[in-house]
């Protein structure tokens, strides 16, 4: 059975077992979707998201000593976005009704995080995942940084300063 659809599985387990939870989507640190239960939500976009959202939540742990990533919370009007490390290639992120019981999210969503880390080592490696069936160019050996890359090597770009100047607000 391929990765994802192990990990589809997976996240179809964890709307059963969390009520309120209205999505989830597995995906790398890169932002490329694994596996999603997401309706009404564009999965290659909040993969996107997440991952530029994990680079930040990294450099925060980082910068506030707080040791390596594990989980980020947001809270809407709407309810919440969690998402959760689940291993060092692959982010679970959960989308959930303002009304959750948040100790069950997080219980549950760090052990969903833990099973995707297991299926995603299992079926990493060469001609694995969702492309496999696609030629792959020979690049040569990969570099050691690469090949150990955590979700906290995200590249994290500083904030770009506006081109243009605010006009000065008129007294009066």
């Amino acid at each position: 059975m391929a990765v994802e659809t192990d990990v589809l599985d997976e996240l179809r387990r964890l709307r059963t077992r969390v009520p309120r939870l209205a999505g989830s989507l597995a995906a790398t640190v890169d932002g490329l979707v694994l596996a999603h239960d997401v309706p009404d939500t564009e999965p290659e976009g909040l993969a996107a998201l997440t991952a530029a959202a994990l680079g930040v939540a990294y450099r925060v742990t980082d910068v506030a000593a707080r040791g390596e990533f594990r989980e980020l919370l947001v809270r809407g009007t709407r309810g919440y976005v969690a998402t959760y490390a689940a291993g060092s290639t692959a982010v679970l992120t959960l989308l959930a009704d303002d009304r959750v019981n948040v100790g069950r999210l997080h219980l549950e969503g760090r052990r969903s995080g833990a099973r995707i880390a297991e299926l995603v080592a299992t079926g990493a490696g060469p001609g694995a995942g969702r492309h496999a069936d696609r030629a792959v160019p020979e690049q040569g050996p990969v570099p050691a940084s690469d090949a150990d890359r955590r979700i906290g090597t995200l590249p994290v770009r500083a904030p770009q300063r506006p081109a243009h100047r605010p006009r000065p607000q008129a007294d009066g």
